[in-house]
This record gives C-alpha cells, structure tokens and sequence, in this order.
C-alpha cells in the first residue's frame, strides 16, 4: 500500500467562463482564459494543455483534442465571487447567503466605533483601486495619520497605511480591531491590512499585506482530515482564509515565486494528507489591475513548474489545479468575476483522458479528499472516484 498524499493549488481568480448567473453580478462575457488568449495572441502552455485545460474552454494557442488526464470544470454552488467563500466551498462548506459588500461605503456606526476603538481617523471609506486610493489619499494620510479605508466590489474592509506611519504589527492590531467590529450582519469576508511605502507621486504597495478572514462558520473537510491525524499543510494565503481552522502546519509565501518554490520542497517531503496552496499573483497583481501581459506570463510559471515537477510525484499522489473565481483581465472591470473553474488533476498511475464534466459545486473537492482518504463520505458534494491504475 502507497502513502496517499494531495497537492491542491488554487490559481487564485484563473476562471474559464461565465457561469450561468454571470448577469446577476455584472460579469456578462466574462472568461479569464478565453479572453485572455486572445488579448495575448494565443497561449503557449503545453503542461497544462497535456491535462486538459483546452477542453474546458476555447484558449487560443491550446488544443482540444489532447487526450489529457483528468479534467473538468466546477461552478460555485455559494453565491458571491469571493476568496473566501470559494475556499470554504472547496473545503466543503456552502454557504446560503454571500457575505455583505457595502458599494457605498460602511455605515457610520462601524466607521465611528472603527475611530474610537484605533484612536485614528479615517479617510477614503469608499470603493476604490488599492494602487489608485493610495495615490490620492497617500499623501493626506502622511500628513494626518488617519488610515486609508475602503472597499471593493467583493466582501472586504482594507486597510490602507504608509509603513513609515503606522508599522505593520500596529497595522495588524487596527485590522484585528476591525474583524473584532465586523461581525453579525455586518461580517465581511475579509479584513485586509495594505501597508505601502514611497513618497506622494510614487506610492506603492508592500509585500506585508496580510488578511483576517472570519472563521469558518462550520467544520470543513480540513477539520476532518487534521482530526484523523492527517497533514493539512497550507501555503500562501490559506493559514488567513481559514483563520488557522483546520490546519496542522502553515507557511504563508508571499507571491507565485515563493508558493512554488516551496511546493517543490514539500513534494521532497514524507507525509500523509493534504497540501492547500494559493497562487495569489494572477488575482493581486494581474487581475485587479487588468495586466494580461503579466497575468499570462503567471501562467507560464506555473506551467514550467508543472513540466519540472509532475515527473516528480509519487505513487499515491493527486495534483489537483484548480480555482476561486474568475478575475477577467481583459474587461472593463478589476474586480472578481463570477466564473467556472478549473478542475485538473494528475498522477501517478492515474487513467488518462477522463472528462469529469461540469461539477455542480466545488465541494466536490472536500467530497473527493474524503474518499481519497478513506474518511467517512462528505455531506455535501459528489466524490470524484479515482484509483492508480498502474505505476506510471
């Protein structure tokens, strides 16, 4: 008997089109990869092709006659298009209703106990561009001390504040304030902290944002695997989604660079369970700021990543690429678009070619680590069943 173990990497906002309410949420037209391949001139990936990927949706550059492996795409039983609440569904935690957003600001009962509570003011309050606000209240800020707060079209309170003013673990303790605040109806996805240096004219954002998700609101499947003694290692932003739920070991890599890096040291690793990785870049630096260039040249990365280490995987191990949400570079829009996504997996000894369809939920992925596992069957979403087959 072989040691089971799964990598799961979320391409954070990689979608592949839009899903059936797209309308309903201003993502009409919407396809992360679709649009993407044409904005760029076609796409050169052949790892990803060789799993599947162009059979999921029409990517110019990739095929669609591959055999592949085992593919097919999910749609997002939860309503939203956050972070949090794809991870918690993949996690096998559907929500009934998505968390609030607030397209005119907070109201002033939260700003004001937000000013008493930190003892700072506010300024912003608003939806807003991250690398915009900073431009225009930057230098208000340095002057004032008062903290940068705004929002976006997704569930999230931010944070904005110049390290020279407020150091990180100050900042930190006003985003902890604010999860404290930020509860009932008014509990938001995320409490995001956006540390930023420079001068007026030349801000820019720093590497030491950091999240304060609420936790989850029910065990998910990460609380069953770690209670059956199993790893459940995450890497990059999962230890914030989660709030540390569920969770054996974290290391929370700052980029794409750092998150395969140490994707590939861990594959070097002995161990049972599961490795829950977030490739953060594609949404952070690409999409909300409508990068194809860049968004495309992530992809690459990722693609030479697998090329080096699918050869090193071993029997008993699923490598599952898969995504949150979609984050449409190529539209008018830089926020989160409601999309499929992905679902590719591979291994050794994994039958080839097999098409999964479209999953009515990503909690089929908590369905399928149980079955994996051997664990008793999830409640909510269908397990993908799979077996090695042979050696290679």
């Amino acid at each position: 008997m072989f040691v089971k173990r799964v990598f799961l990497i979320v391409l954070d906002g990689v979608g592949i089109g839009e899903l059936p309410d797209a309308a309903d949420y201003g993502d009409q037209g919407s396809n992360t990869l679709g649009n993407l391949s044409r904005a760029v001139g076609g796409m050169h990936l052949p790892n990803l092709e060789k799993m599947g990927l162009g059979k999921l949706t029409e990517i110019q550059g990739l095929a669609d006659d591959i055999t592949g492996g085992v593919f097919g795409r999910m749609a997002e039983s939860s309503p939203g298009k956050d972070t949090t609440t794809g991870h918690w569904e993949m996690a096998g935690l559907i929500l009934n209703s998505p968390f609030p957003v607030y397209p005119d600001g907070f109201p002033d009962q939260i700003i004001t106990e937000f000013i008493r509570e930190t003892g700072r003011g506010v300024i912003g309050n608003k939806p807003a561009s991250g690398t915009v606000i900073i431009q225009e209240l930057g230098t208000e800020h340095l002057q004032t001390g008062a903290l940068i707060v705004y929002t976006s079209a997704d569930s999230v309170f931010q944070i904005a504040a110049h390290e020279g003013i407020v150091p990180l673990e100050e900042l930190y303790s006003y985003c902890e304030i604010a999860r404290w605040i930020l509860q009932g109806e008014h509990g938001v996805g995320r409490v995001i902290a956006r540390p930023f240096l420079g001068e007026p004219g030349n801000f820019y954002r720093t590497a030491g944002r950091k999240d304060f998700s609420l936790k989850p609101i029910k065990p998910t499947v990460l609380d069953r695997m770690k209670d059956a003694g199993l790893t459940v290692f995450g890497v990059g932003k999962i230890e914030d989604i989660f709030s540390w739920q569920g969770l054996t070991d974290s290391n929370h890599t700052r980029n794409n660079l750092e998150t395969l890096s140490f994707l590939s040291k861990l594959i070097e690793e002995d161990f049972e369970g599961l490795v829950f990785a977030n490739c953060i870049d594609f949404d952070m630096l690409y999409g909300h700021r409508n990068d194809t260039e860049g968004f495309y040249r992530a992809l690459q990365e990722v693609d030479n990543w697998l090329g080096e280490n699918l050869p090193r995987l071993r029997r008993g191990d699923l490598l599952i690429i898969t995504s949150d949400h979609g984050g449409d570079p190529t539209t008018a829009s830089t926020d989160h678009s409601r999309e499929y996504t992905p679902l590719l997996i591979a291994g050794p000894g994994l039958a080839r070619g097999i098409d999964l369809g479209t999953r009515k939920t990503f909690a089929d992925i908590a369905a399928s680590l149980c079955n994996w596992f051997d664990l008793r069957p999830w409640p909510v979403g269908e397990a993908i069943k799979l077996s090695v087959i042979s050696e290679r």
